[in-house]
Formats: C-alpha cells, structure tokens, sequence
C-alpha cells in the first residue's frame, strides 16, 4: 500500500515517474530540450542536479566540471555564467538556467539534487521568489546540506533523506532503531548499494509506515521496473522515459502530466 500524501509536492495518482537528468539515455542530459521532451511524452516530474556559477548564478548540471559532457572546461564553481553559458551539452545544447526551466515548464515538478553547499542558498532564494514550494523537491548526498535547507526552509520545503537517512530507515526495516531519523517526505534511494539491497518490501514497509515515500534511482530495465513496482515503491527514476512510461501504462498506471507549457 502507499504512502499518504505528506506534502503537496507528491499530490499525484499512482507511482510517479521521474526523467532521470530529463531522460539522458542519448547524453544529452540536464538541458532544456531533454527536459521539454520529457514534458512532451507525459512526464510531470523531471529529476536534476545544481550547481552555482562564480557569480552566483544557479544552472541544472550534474557534475563539478563542464568536462565529461560540454565541449567546454572547467569547475563551474569557478566560472562566471558568462563562461558557462557558451559551453554545450553534447556539442548541441546550451547549459540551462534552473530559474529559466522553472518558468517555461511552469506544469513541471522537479526533483532536485544540491551538488555543492554554494548551490543551497540561490536555491531556496529562487523557490521563495517564485512561490514554487509545491514543485520541488530537495535532497542531496549530505545529510548537513539537506538539514539546513529544512532548517531555513521550514516545512513548506519537500525533502528527501541523505545518505545517513537511508541508512536509519534500513536500520529500522531490520528492526535496529539504532540512528535518529529526521523528517523527510521521500527516501530517494538505489536498489542497492555496494551489493547490498536496500530495496525490499521490509524497507518500502518501514517507509510507509513513517509516512515517506520510496522513490528508486536510477531504473532502466523493464523487468527491474515491474519487481519494484511490484514491491509497492512510490516512484521510479530513469534515463529511459519512453521504456518506463511503457511499463507503466501495461500496469495501468501512467498517469501523464500534461503539456507543461
């Protein structure tokens, strides 16, 4: 059984269905036109990643550096946007603005990873400035930088666990309450970690029973899709958006976003 509803960022019918990067299986990641296609297949719920630029400007981009996916060089953190925004994704794609896929997907909700403390504050300035509290999520790798997001954010602020969340919930889907657990509304996890599973049905139980969801990252594969799906999880995240929306509609439960526009 799922999770109820604990934030209106998770109001949706059925498992969500999350474009991993926008859908990057063509490595075209992270870019406005991956996101507008994922939008346009159906999807609400687009998952990305943020930086900060030198001089503070907030851009959806996985990595530290332009290197591995930009015809472009260097650590974004110290780069102007000026210089950033010359670099393309796969030699074809400029690196967007998260401010300018927030106003022209204005259906989308997103799902954010802060990759760098310098990203927090632009962040949560830009959900107040355009009242998005309802459209984003918040998690990160650092439980620190998730905690002091909820701290100056408060409740209106959807968050997921970290790395030390995910481990207190496993814990205590073995019944070892041995962690504290903070307040989340999503626990965005791996179906397993260093060969070890995290996703089980005792883990999805332990969440629901907190009330939080299970949202798996980052799913490919139909067959693992219909195993999680059949564990009960609450949403899937994957590159290929076209294969999961496939899934979904076999089981009866893709429930598309609309345009977006």
């Amino acid at each position: 059984m799922s999770t109820p509803i604990r934030h209106p960022y998770l109001d949706h019918p059925g498992p969500i269905a999350f474009a991993h990067r926008g859908g990057s299986a063509d490595g075209l990641e992270n870019t406005a036109r991956q996101f507008r296609r994922a939008v346009a297949a159906g999807y609400r719920y687009l998952e990305t990643d943020v930086h900060a630029t030198r001089d503070g400007r907030l851009v959806a981009f996985h990595d530290d550096t332009l290197d591995r996916v930009t015809d472009g060089a260097g650590r974004i953190a110290e780069l102007p946007w000026d210089e950033v925004r010359h670099a393309r994704v796969g030699g074809a794609e400029p690196v967007p603005l998260f401010e300018e896929l927030l106003s022209t997907l204005p259906g989308a909700r997103w799902n954010i990873d802060v990759k760098a403390e310098a990203a927090l504050a632009p962040l949560l300035e830009l959900i107040e400035r355009t009242a998005a509290w309802d459209r984003v999520c918040v998690g990160s790798f650092s439980e620190g930088r998730v905690a002091r997001a909820r701290r100056l954010a408060g409740p209106r602020l959807a968050t997921s666990y970290g790395t030390r969340g995910v481990l207190a919930l496993r814990l205590r889907s073995w019944g070892l309450p041995v962690l504290p657990l903070r307040s989340a509304v999503a626990a965005q996890v791996p179906e397993s970690h260093a060969g070890v599973p995290v996703v089980d049905r005792r883990f999805v139980r332990a969440a629901h029973a907190r009330g939080v969801a299970v949202h798996v990252w980052t799913v490919n594969d139909p067959a693992r899709m219909h195993r999680l799906l059949d564990l009960g999880v609450d949403g899937i995240m994957t590159d290929h958006i076209d294969t999961l929306r496939e899934v979904m509609a076999d089981r009866g439960v893709w429930a598309p976003g609309g345009s977006g526009a």
